[in-house]
């Protein structure tokens, strides 16, 4: 049967006063124009408390509270976050007492190694790839292999073996390097490798032994510093595979052996979402016991304005 057209009676709809509804956005919550010449921790305290602004806001809170109980920040590092051009700031924070421990994969060590030897790094891969120069340069696959066979020999994972050699190295750039910034403030680094990812395996030198032994012992390492972290932070920042589930399995240890985690905040930092970011960091590791953020945005952006709002002056966190 056929429908008529008949309009709908309108005439009993119900109505409601817009004060008495349950609004989510309100004036109080909005942004407010930032002055002239004013300071970061100005600009951050002026940002709404909406959305992505109210979860940055949070995060900078959660940091710096962290910091200031000792619970602890634990850094996850992809690559990108090294040859985007970060390695300064992350130390400054290193030095300021925000970062407690580093965990990052094997192409973010290889980029840092590069900048402290030579100040530059990231080869043009569709230039090198044709004519198979891609990822053969000869220091990087020489040094770096040698160094992570030898220290983990000797009982070192490899973030102890690749610290131990930038900073015997003294190299010319020292004071970009992550690496060389550890190896002086003692900031423990664990290094989590995919076998066949990283151009350094593609040298004769690389001994497979070596890099899963230490890459092994460096979990190991990154599972007791995750299970520090009640009331502490953890945030990925680039990685959307290695480090995610890594995370995910320390967290399970640490469970495994009654650690709560009670109140922990974690924060991926992307330019995109990803699925096992989302899922291993913000979601899973946080449920029913903590928070999870996720902050888009491009790194060489990001990164430089929270740790400018981590430190500015306390009243503006």
């Amino acid at each position: 049967m056929a429908f008529p057209y008949e309009e709908f009676d309108l005439s009993g709809v119900k109505t409601y006063p817009l004060k008495s509804r349950r609004s989510k956005t309100r004036a109080e919550d909005f942004a407010r124009p930032a002055a002239p010449g004013g300071s970061v921790g100005a600009l951050v305290d002026s940002l709404p408390d909406i959305l992505a602004a109210a979860d940055f806001k949070t995060v900078v809170r959660a940091i710096a509270d962290a910091k200031r109980t000792g619970a602890g920040v634990v850094w996850g590092i992809g690559a990108h976050v090294i040859k985007t051009g970060l390695g300064p700031v992350l130390i400054d924070l290193m030095e300021r007492g925000f970062v407690s421990a580093i965990a990052t994969n094997g192409a973010a060590i290889i980029h840092d190694f590069e900048v402290a030897l030579v100040g530059a790094t990231s080869e043009d891969v569709d230039e090198a790839l044709g004519p198979g120069r891609f990822g053969m340069a000869a220091e990087t696959g020489r040094l770096l292999n040698a160094a992570i066979t030898e220290g983990v020999g000797a009982g070192l994972g490899i973030g102890q073996a690749v610290t131990r050699l930038v900073a015997s190295m003294q190299p010319q750039f020292a004071r970009s390097s992550i690496l060389a910034a550890a190896a002086r403030l003692n900031t423990p680094i664990t290094v989590h490798v995919a076998i066949g990812t990283d151009i350094i395996h593609m040298h004769a030198a690389a001994s497979g032994a070596a890099l899963g032994e230490g890459s092994l012992r460096d979990f190991r390492y990154f599972v007791s510093n995750i299970a520090r972290l009640e009331r502490g932070v953890y945030l990925n920042c680039g990685s959307a595979v290695v480090l995610p589930e890594v995370f995910l399995k320390a967290v399970a240890l640490a469970r495994n052996r009654g650690i709560a985690l009670a109140e922990l905040t974690t924060v991926d930092l992307d330019f995109v979402r990803q699925y096992r970011a989302q899922t291993n960091v913000v979601m899973r590791p946080t449920a029913g016991t903590g928070r999870g953020y996720s902050l888009v945005g491009h790194h060489e952006i990001m990164i430089p304005l929270l740790a400018a709002a981590l430190v500015s002056a306390p009243g503006h966190v």
